[in-house]
């Protein structure tokens, strides 16, 4: 299935059924009154968002999404038929944006989640609704409200718990393809990964996501590459996994180049949390990891971790770092939304 985390979209409500005049004529009944019936309401177009789905590419083929009108009132005070409602089904994660894809309508994060994009058109009043005590054959009914057209743009950021950082070739795949059942492409190029994986990864009996993005580059911020297309993707994650090619001639250069890129993004990413990790040193010896290790963290001020993911070396105390600052998110946010109080004991 092909990936696509960007569609444009156009959008129209239904109208409401006019209002119907009708007056009742029957054998013998002289003066039958108005019977005019209302008009039905036309139908909203909705965001839902679902499972099982991780791109926006069926947007590319459908771009134009019509609610039903409202049906006409009719005579025998019969109110005309609602219109039926569209439902745009999308990932979850999909923010919806105004034409300008700048102001945010909508940020459908969890299953079922619906928003109206646009509302229907209220149906016409017939005349038998004009009927009064001084006007009993009112000649008059109300047309139904228009439709609301509007052009939206549909946005995808996936959810994983870690976000991938790094340069081309610094292993990001690799690591995904050796902790998860994901099986993204790898190969000794760079570049390889062209658009974002996810994979569920597990330690010590507990399992979260992990989303792997392309890789970054120098001027990334500015369009060079492809990783800046992505970098949306991790901004919802609780922490960032930040390989380092352990066999690159200038570890402490690499490490700032991404640091630099992601502080020009904005969005947060420089504040979240960062395991910092030296990748592939299986291919050095004890003394080169050190010397290293050494040069990078006069850069980070931090620890830095080792890990091989071919070998396997380090990898899940690479994976419990990841779990640990997971796990103070998750706190961070159950404080913030007041879940941190102890439970009151219950008395009848």
């Amino acid at each position: 299935m092909k990936f696509l985390d960007l569609a444009k979209v156009y959008i129209r409500s239904g109208a409401g059924g006019n209002g119907c005049i009708s007056f009742r004529r029957e054998k013998f009944i002289e003066y039958g009154g108005p019977d005019g019936g209302n008009g039905g309401r036309g139908g909203d177009v909705i965001a839902e968002a679902v499972e099982g789905l991780n791109t926006l590419i069926d947007f590319r083929y459908q771009q134009h999404f019509f609610a039903q009108n409202g049906q006409g009132g009719m005579g025998r005070l019969s109110t005309g038929r609602d219109g039926d409602d569209i439902i745009l089904r999308v990932p979850v994660g999909t923010e919806i944006l105004e034409d300008d894809e700048e102001t945010v309508i909508a940020d459908l994060t969890e299953v079922g989640q619906r928003v109206v994009l646009a509302k229907g058109g209220n149906g016409g009043f017939g005349n038998a609704h004009f009927k009064t005590s001084t006007n009993q054959a009112p000649r008059r009914a109300n047309p139904g409200q228009d439709c609301v057209e509007r052009t939206i743009w549909l946005r995808l950021k996936l959810l994983a718990d870690v976000g991938l950082l790094g340069l081309p070739n610094a292993g990001k795949s690799t690591f995904l393809a050796a902790t998860s059942n994901a099986r993204p492409k790898v190969a000794d190029y760079p570049f390889t990964t062209l658009h974002p994986n996810l994979g569920v990864v597990g330690v010590d009996g507990v399992e979260f996501v992990v989303a792997d993005i392309p890789g970054l580059i120098e001027g990334a911020s500015e369009g060079r590459g492809l990783g800046d297309l992505f970098l949306g993707h991790v901004e919802r994650c609780a922490v960032l996994l930040h390989l380092i090619d352990a066999t690159a001639n200038e570890v402490a250069e690499d490490y700032q180049t991404i640091v630099n890129e992601i502080e020009a993004y904005g969005e947060g990413l420089a504040d979240k949390p960062r395991v910092t990790v030296l990748n592939k040193v299986d291919a050095l010896d004890e003394e080169l990891r050190e010397m290293q290790r050494e040069f990078l963290e006069e850069v980070t001020g931090g620890l830095v971790m080792f890990m091989s993911g071919a070998s396997g070396e380090g990898v899940t105390e690479v994976l419990r770092a990841l779990r640990a600052q997971i796990d103070e998110d998750r706190l961070r946010r159950k404080k913030e939304e007041g879940g941190d109080e102890e439970d009151a004991p219950w008395h009848p």
